[in-house]
């Protein structure tokens, strides 16, 4: 019997692990297996990994090792950021800014914050799904404590303004935390030139492995620990560490940030390709998204009258995976 041949079109949602991250990961999984926080040698080898991929992923980011704590994925270390800082300043202040199409791992907390008694701003997008950089700073208040806005957006693919809300954040004296799980890979990310305080990511989105993410935590930045129990992460996050994962996780970004260039100019040529085609052959189209700053792997196209979940039943029958917004 013929195998049918399969197309893979939801990277968004997850990515399969690299060889050369799997190579990696696994003499952590046999022979150098050690608990990190223990003392002798077999330990310290797997502690200096931790350490080696922690050096790795501060890179990628512009960040100092120090400032990155591993996590167990995006959706830990945005609830850390979110809830941490609310926290760490509820006698200062009880009010968060976000925007209306945040991740779930953002969007939940917040409402979880509003039932504690704490005041959440929504912020609303454009018709691109972009928010205004305006309306940020008019949501401002002397009692914000937090300013939350994703870089990317992991269902339609926009880009924001980062860099201009992280200024205005700063100005205002208010921590600026961004969702940038969807970005590592497809442009360029640096804390410094977005001006945040906290940054989340995933490995799994860039070729790594499931399980395994970071909060990016700028130094001097106050923030309670997300768990106790535990001296790792500097006493922060509780929890014997993912040896092979956070292995694999250092790995896969330092590939994804190498390869970024050639990678993003051959994605997006695919992206405006295949939407072009669409648009251009399909009645009663439309991207959503907006058309220039979106995700070099990202198309999102809405069908007049036709169900989500009719087009990717009749895309799997044909061995084609994708999701719909």
């Amino acid at each position: 019997m013929e195998q049918r041949q399969s197309v893979y079109m939801d990277h968004a949602a997850t990515t399969p692990v690299r060889p050369e991250v799997v190579e990696a990961m696994l003499p952590y999984f046999t022979e150098r297996f050690g608990n990190p926080s223990s003392l002798y040698a077999l330990a310290r080898e797997a502690k200096g990994a931790v350490e080696e991929a922690r050096g790795r992923v501060a890179a990628a980011i512009g960040a100092e090792p120090e400032e990155v704590f591993f996590t167990s994925g995006g959706t830990e270390a945005n609830n850390w950021a979110v809830r941490g800082v609310a926290e760490t300043f509820r006698r200062r202040g009880d009010h968060i800014v976000t925007s209306a199409i945040e991740h779930h791992t953002v969007l939940h907390p917040c409402k979880t914050l509003e039932m504690q008694g704490y005041r959440v701003t929504y912020l609303p997008v454009d018709e691109f799904g972009r928010v205004d950089v305006g309306d940020a700073e008019e949501a401002i208040t002397d009692t914000t404590v937090l300013v939350s806005v994703m870089a990317a957006n992991n269902e339609i693919g926009t880009i924001q303004p980062i860099a201009e809300i992280g200024r205005v954040a700063y100005d205002r004296g208010v921590l600026f935390h961004t969702d940038a799980v969807q970005a590592i890979g497809s442009y360029p990310v640096d804390v410094d030139a977005m001006g945040t305080d906290l940054l989340a990511l995933s490995a799994h989105k860039f070729g790594g492995p499931k399980g395994v993410g970071a909060l990016y935590v700028r130094r001097g930045t106050r923030i309670a620990a997300f768990m106790d129990g535990g001296a790792q992460e500097r006493g922060r996050r509780a929890g014997t560490e993912n040896v092979p994962g956070i292995v694999g996780f250092g790995r896969a970004i330092e590939v994804a940030v190498a390869e970024m260039p050639r990678n993003s100019a051959r994605l997006a040529a695919m992206r405006d390709r295949m939407i072009g085609t669409i648009l251009d052959t399909v009645p009663d189209t439309r991207l959503n998204g907006h058309p220039a700053w979106r995700l070099a792997n990202n198309v999102n196209v809405a069908f007049r009258y036709v169900e989500g979940e009719s087009i990717l039943l009749l895309l799997d029958a044909h061995g084609i995976a994708a999701s719909s917004g």
